[in-house]
């Protein structure tokens, strides 16, 4: 297939979908850590409260600003539905996802955008494997690696990181993209679709911190399970 390659523009905005489940210890640090970033382009925050029973929806209300959108799903989802619903509502030039459990520095967009606002591509992905990590449990170590090696099989594509959350994208390759994934099974959604549009996915190194599930961990091997049927369901539909 050949490469699918957009005309270049200037950038003035950036969409930063980051969506919350639980995440009352670390919500507000994440939201400090975004908002100091610097990055020269005006920034938009949604936020999507996918229905978090621990008191996350009471500190959002203290949080939300003039950048930042507050968007609440009155019943838990799934991270990809919140994703879906925060997409809806982008206007930047470029989107990023934010997780908001700390796993993810902020201090890393700068890296992450780079390849998008110098021209060289279109869909960037933080990978955690070329950059410094701590504490990846074993299990998800290993299966990163498998749900990354089978997308490579079946894409033809040479990626080290399919699962990682951080992802940034030129607006215009998710237009008229739809995503039916309400879990985690997002991840190998968007890049199906993105890699069969003849998009090239460009990686960058990111920092790591992984967290113990007694710390709020939340995807499990069930996960692993259902991003390999999906990487062979969305390899073979015809809507992409």
């Amino acid at each position: 297939m050949a490469e699918t390659k957009l005309e270049p523009m200037e950038y003035r905005t950036l969409t930063v979908l980051m969506p919350v489940f639980n995440e009352q210890a670390t919500l507000a640090e994440i939201i400090r850590r975004v908002r100091q970033v610097d990055i020269g382009l005006t920034l938009e925050l949604i936020v999507v409260d996918d229905g978090s029973s621990d008191g996350t929806n009471k500190i959002l209300r203290t949080l939300e600003d003039s950048t930042v959108r507050v968007i609440a799903h009155d019943k838990n989802q799934g991270k990809g539905a919140a994703l879906r619903t925060g997409l809806a509502h982008a206007s930047g030039d470029i989107v990023v996802i934010q997780d908001a459990d700390l796993e993810y520095d902020p201090d890393d967009w700068p890296a992450l955008l780079a390849p998008i606002l110098k021209d060289k591509a279109s869909v960037v992905y933080g990978s955690r494997f070329t950059g410094q990590r701590k504490n990846m449990l074993p299990l998800h170590w290993a299966g990163n690696r498998l749900l990354s090696l089978v997308t490579n099989v079946l894409y033809s594509s040479t990626l080290s990181d399919m699962e990682t959350c951080y992802k940034a994208f030129d607006r215009r390759v998710l237009k008229d993209l739809t995503v039916v994934s309400n879990r985690f099974d997002f991840e190998p959604e968007i890049t199906a679709k993105v890699l069969r549009r003849g998009y090239r996915i460009y990686e960058v190194p990111i920092s790591y911190a992984g967290r113990e599930f007694d710390e709020g961990k939340k995807i499990t091997w069930r996960d692993g399970i259902g991003a390999l049927k999906a990487l062979v369901k969305f390899r073979f539909t015809k809507d992409f």
